[in-house]
């Protein structure tokens, strides 16, 4: 526990933008909770003041520390701009669409953080639910991609296995921020650069319940090549061409070129890349294009050409 009672232990920031009615539902999920150290922090892009007077509501039930931003920040700066604004110990942040899942649930990340007391990065399974039909789907972790992770982060460019922000916790060392050239990769850029040399703690109980809406820019952004290519290639830029010996990472880059369609490397430029293109990738373009496309969108057989291409792309 902090030694300052006006520091709480863990600061719950909310980049708010406009939804009001799901932020709502997030609050209520707040200020049902077991654990009551915390600090609620929403910086606000929201023209108008719907957001404020909400904030308001809740000053009697919990801490609350309100940002109206003077200018938009936008996905993922106002994420950075919350964290900013905390004084927790631990940062736990939430979108405004996503909601706990349980009263405990932040008792149960605490748990967890104590029962692991080296550990600085902590996420759960979660609950994927549908806005509208209610349609809810667990996501959990399995045994060889959490051993995966813990030995290689870069993994994560095959499949987000850890989730959005809002199932993370991870320390508040005011060193680490979301990358804000990024929309689509953000996320993994973040867990990544966070994840090198540390070991993540999972808590396999869902604790989370992460909204799927058509607004976000998960959705807005999905198989469009001038999102998808460049942020990519930038992240792969970043971590090191190096990793593509992975198969997983492998895999990974395998199924962006075959669901985006991409044919030939003027392609990726077209689409906004103009750094070097691995060797690695152009020889799975080359490959993938002399596969038919509904071999090549078939599981078992994508699976299979893509080994073939890794064993012969490894060195």
């Amino acid at each position: 526990m902090p030694s300052d009672p006006a520091v709480a232990t863990i600061s719950i920031c909310i980049p708010a933008y406009q939804r009001v009615e799901f932020l709502r539902r997030l609050l209520d999920s707040i200020a049902i909770q077991t654990f009551t150290d915390f600090e609620v922090v929403i910086t606000d892009d929201t023209p108008g003041t719907a957001v404020y007077f909400l904030a308001q509501e809740y000053k009697q039930k919990f801490k609350i520390l309100y940002h109206k931003n003077e200018t938009t920040l936008g996905t993922p700066e106002n994420w950075n701009e919350a964290i900013r604004r905390s004084s927790g110990t631990w940062i736990k942040l939430m979108h405004d669409d996503d909601w706990f899942a349980e009263p405990t649930s932040l008792q149960q990340f605490m748990d967890a953080a104590n029962a692991n007391p080296q550990a600085s990065f902590l996420f759960s399974a979660y609950y994927n639910v549908t806005e509208g039909s209610g349609k809810t789907q667990i996501v959990l972790l399995n045994r060889i991609r959490k051993k995966r992770l813990l030995l290689n982060p870069v993994t994560l460019f095959s499949r987000n296995v850890i989730g959005p922000p809002s199932v993370t916790m991870y320390r508040n060392d005011r060193q680490w921020w979301y990358d804000r050239k990024v929309k689509w990769v953000v996320d993994i850029d973040f867990y990544i650069r966070y994840l090198k040399g540390r070991k993540p703690v999972y808590i396999s109980r869902p604790l989370i319940n992460v909204g799927i809406n058509p607004q976000q820019v998960t959705h807005t952004a999905f198989r469009k090549p001038q999102v998808e290519i460049p942020e990519n290639f930038y992240l792969l830029d970043k971590v090191g061409h190096h990793h593509l010996r992975d198969i997983m990472v492998y895999d990974g880059w395998w199924r962006l070129m075959r669901n985006l369609n991409i044919r030939n490397e003027q392609q990726i430029r077209n689409n906004g890349y103009a750094g070097p293109v691995p060797v690695q990738v152009r020889r799975m373009i080359n490959i993938q294009k002399k596969i038919p496309r509904l071999l090549l969108k078939t599981g078992v057989f994508s699976k299979l050409f893509m080994f073939a291409s890794y064993l012969l792309n490894r060195k």
